[in-house]
This record gives structure tokens, sequence and C-alpha cells, in this order.
């Protein structure tokens, strides 16, 4: 993610972030983003994502490596960095005992904006999100979703170069997430605005970003366009449910020998390997478990997805990697 052939709108070389206890929280990660596009960091909770938007925005200090934000350094100029951009976190920054109204002058005038600006520029986002009739209502009586919808206009209320959504939709129901997503590539595409975006949700980064990066464990595993990463990996995923867990020499010692089966990796229970025909390679996949003793409770098979993209290059799926996150 270095060397671009464009006049980055957010480039870093080489940030590294260690936290007390000695966790490394980045590990020498060089984002560059084109201007007018959304970049995608998608990685399980705990990854790495939103320390880098920590250190991107100016809220933290790198330990080592350097960031310019709009053209400017976040370390030598963070006023400038903060005047060019937006940020919406993953907690709510509305007062909800003021209206949606009266949270936009107010940030309007934190940045900067006279009354009269800041009331006109108030209203031009009430519309813009839907949210004219709820403007003068308490924010405490919104809906998650309009309060979602509320952050980000506060994040635009200075009109921004750069705007960063760090997981926007966590929590929502899939109903309000769509919606929301909705909002983002308008931004994207309406307005030109450069956006970075951080989530750990599949279809989130597949649907919104034009460019991605796969961050684990703060190193930056995979770049490239959805599209790109997924043709990287030739033929169908395989994914099998394995009733009990087992050793990987178990598994590895029943299907290296079937014609055609590669990419072996086994997360749990959870099996996964790809074929060139994936249908056609399930019948001698199963044959060859069930003759190791290895039962089976459910297997599909399905086109490459970002999901398999992660899984190429930690030997995780995203789903499990988050799930021991947690658990950490």
């Amino acid at each position: 993610m270095t060397g671009t052939p464009f006049d980055a709108a957010i480039e870093a070389e080489c940030l590294v972030k260690t936290y007390p206890g000695g966790v490394r929280a980045l590990d020498g990660i060089s984002p560059a983003v084109e201007p007018g596009t959304v970049f995608g960091l998608l990685g399980p909770n705990g990854a790495g994502k939103s320390t880098t938007v920590k250190v991107l925005t100016t809220l933290s200090r790198p330990d080592a490596g350097s960031a310019r934000v709009a053209g400017h350094d976040v370390l030598r100029d963070p006023a400038s960095v903060r005047r060019a951009i937006g940020v919406v976190s993953q907690k709510h920054a509305v007062d909800e005992a003021a209206t949606g109204h009266e949270n936009l002058i107010l940030q309007a005038q934190v940045q900067g904006l006279r009354t009269r600006d800041a009331r006109r520029r108030a209203d031009e986002l009430l519309e813009r999100f839907g949210l004219a009739d709820a403007g003068r209502k308490l924010v405490r009586t919104y809906s998650v979703g309009m309060q979602r919808r509320l952050d980000i206009a506060m994040g635009l209320v200075h009109h921004p170069r750069v705007l960063f959504l760090d997981e926007p939709t966590t929590g929502l129901d899939p109903e309000v997430r769509a919606a929301i997503w909705d909002e983002i590539a308008a931004l994207a595409t309406g307005e030109g605005l450069t956006i970075l975006l951080t989530t750990h949700y599949l279809e989130e980064a597949d649907r919104l970003a034009s460019q991605l990066a796969f961050i684990d464990r703060g190193r930056v595993v995979a770049t490239g366009s959805p599209t790109e990463l997924k043709a990287g990996l030739r033929g169908d995923a395989i994914h099998v449910e394995l009733r009990d867990e087992v050793e990987d020499r178990s598994v590895r010692g029943a299907l290296e020998p079937v014609p055609g089966i590669r990419e072996i990796v086994l997360d749990g229970r959870e099996l996964h390997a790809r074929a060139d025909e994936g249908a056609a390679a399930v019948p001698a996949v199963l044959a060859a478990l069930d003759s190791h003793g290895l039962p089976v409770a459910s297997v599909t098979v399905a086109p490459p997805s970002l999901d398999d993209v992660y899984l190429r290059h930690t030997g995780r799926s995203l789903r499990s990697a988050g799930a021991e996150e947690q658990a950490a």
C-alpha cells in the first residue's frame, strides 16, 4: 500500500502502536487511500482498526511511523488535520437531552461556523438524512437508526474532505444497516468525499469499499478491490462442519489424496478447502472423511468470498477470529 501513483487523501508509513502489557495494536501498517473513494479496513474486533483511526485522526500518537491526512502531517500539524476531517466513532457522540437541531448547531459552532451559517447547515443536514421532521425533538426519542444518521450528520457539519467511519453499523438490525449503507454510498458517489470505513461485516465491505485492506493482529495481510481479492481465489470454496473437533493431521490425511482438493484449513470444527468444481468434488470429500472416521454435520459449496480471502491469509475465518478476540 505504498508507492501509489495518486496524491493520497490518506497515506501512512509503517505505523506502530503498542499498548501497556506489550499488546502490539499496529505492527507496521502503511495504508494509502485515493481521494474520493471508500477505503475499507476489514478485520475482527481487536485487529487494530480502531487504533488506526485514532492515529490518523490525531487522537493517539504512534510509537513509530508517519501519516498524512488531507495533505497534513498528523504529528506536526494535528490542528489542520482536525479541520479537514470528520469522525464518526463506534459510540454515539450526540447529546440525548438536546434536539437533533441543537446538536448540529453546537457542533457547527465548535467547528467555527457563525450562528446563521450553523443553523443553515443544521437544516441542510437534517433534510439530507431524513431527519427534518424530528429535528426539533429530543434525541432520546430517536430510534437507534435515527441516532446513527445524526452521528454521521455531525461528522459532516463543517464540510470535511475526509470522513472516518469507525464500525458505523455495529449493533444495528439488518434493515437499518442497509439504509445506512445507502447513505454512505451516496456520500462517496454524490459528494466526492474520501471515506475510511472500518468494519468486521463482510457484506458491508463488499458493498461499499472500492479498495480493501484486511487487517489481522495489527498487520495488513491483503489489499485490493473486493473483486480483485475474490478473483485471486481460483475455484469454489467447500465448507464442511464436522461433528467433533479433530486433529489437523487427521483431516489432511483424509483429504490430501483426493484429486483436485487444495488449501485445506481446519478451524475448530470447521473444515475449509478449495476445488475447481466444488459441487463435483463433494462426494469424494465426504467419502474420504467417512473412510477416516470423521463424521460430517453439514457441507456447503460457494463461490469465493471475502471470508475465504481472510482465511487464505490468516488460516482463520473472520467469524472465528472475532470469537477468539472476544474470548480473549
